[in-house]
C-alpha cells in the first residue's frame, strides 16, 4: 500500500522546536505566534485552557493538545498541585498553505491511551523532557515531530462524516488517487486516469471524491500543484523551470492556473512573498 503521509511531508515537513519541558503553576499565557502552532503533552495534573479556538478546555488526565495554526492560549493550573507538561513549538513550511494544517481542526485534545502504539516513544520524549542531557533539544524536536505524525495517523483512523484530505486519505480507494497526485504531480492525470489508481468507476470516483474531500479530483490536483509551484519560487526558482515538475504545457498556461487559483500573477505574489 503506498504511503499516504510521506509525499506530503517530503514537501512540505514539519519543523518542531522545545518550547518548555518540565513543571509548571499558576497561569502562563502563550501568546500568538505568528506562523506557529504548537503541540502540548501533559504527563500529569489538571490543566484548564483557555483559547480563542473555542471554549476552555480541562485536561484532566496525561493528554496531548495540538494547535495546528496560530492561537494565544492560556494555562491555568492549580499553584499547589502543579502540572508536568512538555511542549514545543511547530512550525509548518508554507504556514497557513499547508496541506495538513489546513485539514486539522483549530484545536485537537487527545488522551495519550489513545494513542496506545506510541507508548514507548512518548515515554521517551517525556524521559528525555525532565532530564538534562547533551543535545535534548534537538532530541525532543525530533521527539515531537515524530508524535505529531502519530497524530496524523489517528486522525486518519477516526474521520467520520468530515469531508477533508484527511477523511479523503482515510478511504481505502480515494488514498489512492491523492497519493499518486501528491507524489507524480507533472504526470497527465486525467479523470479517467485517477479513477482507475482508485479501481473505480469515473462516474463512482467523481462523485465520491467530491463528497469526501469537499472539491473535485481536478480541483485538488490543481491546488496542489500551485502549492508545489509557490514552494519553488519561494526558494528562488525561476517560473519556466517549474512547468515539467507540476504537469503545465507552457510557462503562460501554469501562469494562468496559478492566477486563477491564488488571484494574482506569480511575479506579483513572489513580490509579496519574498519581499
Amino acid at each position: 500500500m503506498t504511503d499516504r503521509l510521506e509525499a506530503l511531508l517530503r514537501h512540505f515537513p514539519v519543523r518542531a522546536s522545545i518550547l518548555h519541558a518540565g513543571a509548571l503553576c499558576g497561569t502562563h499565557e502563550i501568546p500568538l505566534r505568528e506562523h506557529l502552532g504548537q503541540l502540548h503533552l501533559v504527563k500529569q495534573g489538571t490543566v484548564v485552557v483557555h483559547h480563542a479556538a473555542g471554549k476552555p478546555i480541562t485536561i484532566a488526565r496525561p493528554s496531548l493538545l495540538v494547535y495546528p495554526r496560530p492561537c494565544a492560549h492560556k494555562f491555568v493550573i492549580d499553584s499547589h498541585e502543579g502540572a508536568e507538561l512538555a511542549c514545543a513549538d511547530l512550525g509548518f513550511e508554507a504556514g497557513a498553505q499547508h496541506p495538513l494544517v489546513a485539514a486539522l481542526p483549530d484545536a485537537l485534545c487527545l488522551p495519550l491511551a489513545e494513542l496506545g502504539s506510541a507508548r514507548p516513544l512518548l515515554d521517551l520524549l517525556f524521559e528525555e523532557a525532565f532530564d538534562q542531557r547533551c543535545g535534548r533539544g534537538e532530541v525532543l524536536a525530533r521527539l515531537f515531530e515524530l508524535v505529531l505524525i502519530q497524530v496524523l495517523r489517528h486522525q486518519m483512523e477516526v474521520q467520520h462524516g468530515h469531508a477533508g484530505l484527511m477523511t479523503g486519505l482515510a478511504h481505502p480507494r480515494l488514498r489512492r488517487a491523492i497519493t499518486v497526485m501528491h507524489e507524480r504531480p507533472g504526470e497527465d492525470w486525467t479523470l479517467d486516469a485517477l479513477a482507475g489508481v482508485a479501481g473505480m468507476s469515473r462516474s463512482s470516483f467523481a462523485q465520491t471524491f467530491r463528497a469526501t474531500v469537499g472539491c473535485t479530483s481536478g480541483e485538488y490536483l490543481q491546488r496542489w500543484r500551485i502549492l508545489l509551484v509557490q514552494k519553488g519560487l519561494r526558494a528562488g526558482k525561476p517560473l519556466k523551470l517549474l512547468v515539467d515538475d507540476v504537469g503545465y504545457a507552457s510557462e503562460s498556461a501554469l501562469s494562468r492556473a496559478f492566477k486563477a487559483q491564488v488571484a494574482v500573477s506569480p511575479r506579483e505574489w513572489v513580490r509579496k512573498a519574498v519581499g
